[in-house]
C-alpha cells in the first residue's frame, strides 16, 4: 500500500470530537477491574523483497516452521498451524486473525514494526494484511519499533558469526521518515492509544540513542516527534520501552543511572516483550516452565520501583527457537537461538500465569493503565505462540478468553 492509498483509506481524524469519543469508549468499565490485553505480532510470514533477495523467491519464516525436526529426544517440532501457512498480508487471512482474538478478549495487537536506515521491513503485515482487513476495527492495533540489529539467523549456525544484515540505529534523516510514516497511522481510528496517547513503544533504547549519538541527541528527535503528535490534536505519544533495551551505553557520561535515563525521554511505561529476558534457562536441553515464570515475577515485582516508571506486566506462551537454528547440525546448547527449550507450558499453565499477571496489575496500575503484553500471536520460530497449531488447537487462546472474561 503506498502513502497516498493509506491516507485516503483512514482520511484524518476530527481530533476534538472524534477523539474525546474514543476515549470515552476506552475509559468505559475501568473501574471494574478489567484490563487491556495486548498481543505482540512478529510480520515475517509474508513474502517480503528484503528476504526474496536473501533467500529466493516466496520464502517466508514459515519455511523454518516447516523444516523444523526434534533436536533432542522428547523434542516436540515441528509444530504445525491448524490454519495452515496462510500469508499474513492477504486481509482475508488476517480477517480470521482477528476474529480469533476479539473472540479470545485480546484488545489489540502490537506488531513488532522494523524500520532500518533505509526504510521498513516486514510492514505487509500490518498494511495489506491488517489495516486492508474488512473486520481491521474490530481490534486496535500499536506499534513496537523493532530497531535491533538484524542478523542472517534463518537458520543459523553456531560455528561462526552470524552476518549483520541491517543495523538498529539510525540516524536523524531515516528517523524522521519513520516518524512521518507514524502520524499516517496513529491517525487510524483503530490505532491503541493510552490516556488519548498513541501508544509507541521502543524495543532497544540504548541503540535508538546510540543512533543519534547521545541522550541529548535522542531526546530532541522525541521532542520534535512530540510536537508532530501534538499538532494532530493528541495531547502527545505514550512512549513506552521494553526493559530489554533500557540499559546505558558504555562510556555513557549525560546520565547515570536508568530512571535518569528515562526521565531525559520522557518514557512513560515500560514493559517486556518475552520472559527469557530476565531469566536463566537450566543447562539442559530442557527448562520448566513455572521455573521461568518464578524468575520472571522476582523480577516483575520491583520493575516499576527501579525503574521509575509504571511497568506493565508480560505473559510468555513457551520459547522454542530452534526452528531458527541449521537443523542438520548436532544440537549444542549456546547462544540465541541455541537456547534450552520451556516444556510443561501447559494452557493450564498459562492460564495461571495470566491470572497473576491480571492480579498484578489489577493491584499495581490506575484502571486506564492496565495493560497486560503477551508474547505472542505467532512466533511459531520461537515457540511462542497463541494461533492453534494441531496438537493444542484453540486451548491457549481460550485460557486467554477465560481470565480476561469478567463475571
Amino acid at each position: 500500500m503506498n502513502r497516498r492509498d493509506f491516507l485516503a483509506g483512514v482520511g484524518a481524524l476530527a481530533a476534538s470530537a472524534q477523539l474525546g469519543t474514543r476515549l470515552e469508549a476506552e475509559d468505559s468499565g475501568a473501574n471494574d477491574g478489567s484490563c487491556q490485553v495486548a498481543a505482540y505480532y512478529f510480520g515475517d510470514y509474508h513474502p517480503d523483497e528484503r528476504n526474496i533477495a536473501e533467500h529466493g523467491p516466496g520464502w517466508t519464516e514459515w519455511n523454518l516452521v516447516k523444516s523444523a525436526a526434534p533436536r533432542f529426544p522428547g523434542h516436540r517440532q515441528p509444530r504445525i498451524p491448524l490454519w495452515g501457512y496462510g500469508d499474513e498480508s492477504d486481509p482475508r487471512v488476517f480477517e480470521r486473525k482477528i476474529a480469533a482474538a476479539t473472540a479470545s478478549k485480546i484488545d489489540a495487537f502490537i506488531f513488532d514494526w522494523y524500520w532500518y536506515k533505509d526504510g521498513p521491513f516486514l510492514e505487509s503485515a500490518l498494511t495489506n494484511g491488517y489495516l486492508r482487513a474488512s473486520n481491521c476495527q474490530d481490534l486496535k492495533f500499536g506499534v513496537m519499533w523493532a530497531n535491533h540489529d538484524w542478523f542472517d539467523i534463518q537458520p543459523a549456525k553456531m560455528a561462526g558469526a552470524p552476518t549483520l544484515e541491517f543495523a538498529g540505529a539510525i540516524g536523524n534523516e531515516s528517523f524522521y521518515a519513520m516518524v512521518d510514516r507514524l502520524l499516517d497511522l496513529f491517525q487510524h481510528p483503530s490505532y491503541f492509544l493510552v490516556e488519548g496517547c498513541p501508544y509507541f513503544s521502543i524495543y532497544e533504547l540504548f541503540r535508538f540513542v546510540q543512533g543519534f549519538g547521545g541522550v541529548s541527541g535522542a531526546a530532541l528527535a522525541l521532542e520534535e516527534m512530540r510536537a508532530k503528535v501534538r499538532a494532530l490534536g493528541f495531547p502527545d505519544i505514550h512512549l513506552n520501552a521494553v526493559t530489554w533495551g533500557a540499559k546505558l551505553l558504555p562510556g555513557q557520561s549525560e546520565v547515570t543511572n536508568l530512571p535518569e535515563l528515562l526521565d531525559r525521554l520522557h518514557v512513560d511505561s515500560t514493559t517486556s516483550y518475552v520472559w527469557i529476558h530476565h531469566t536463566h534457562f537450566s543447562n539442559t536441553f530442557t527448562t520448566e516452565y513455572r521455573d521461568i515464570r518464578n524468575q520472571y515475577e522476582i523480577y516483575r515485582a520491583t520493575a516499576a520501583k527501579t525503574l521509575g516508571r509504571p511497568y506493565f506486566p508480560n505473559v510468555t506462551v513457551g520459547w522454542d527457537s530452534t526452528p531458527r537454528t541449521c537443523q542438520t547440525d548436532n544440537y549444542r546448547l549456546g547462544e540465541y537461538p541455541f537456547t534450552s527449550v520451556i516444556v510443561n507450558n501447559t494452557p493450564e499453565a498459562f492460564k495461571a500465569a495470566l491470572e497473576s499477571a491480571r492480579a498484578f496489575a489489577v493491584e499495581n496500575l490506575p484502571p486506564d493503565k492496565r495493560i497486560i503484553t503477551l508474547n505472542s500471536w505467532n512466533e511459531w520460530t520461537e515457540g511462542s505462540y497463541l494461533e492453534p497449531d494441531t496438537a493444542n488447537g484453540m486451548t491457549y487462546l481460550d485460557a486467554v478468553r477465560d481470565v480476561f472474561t469478567l463475571r
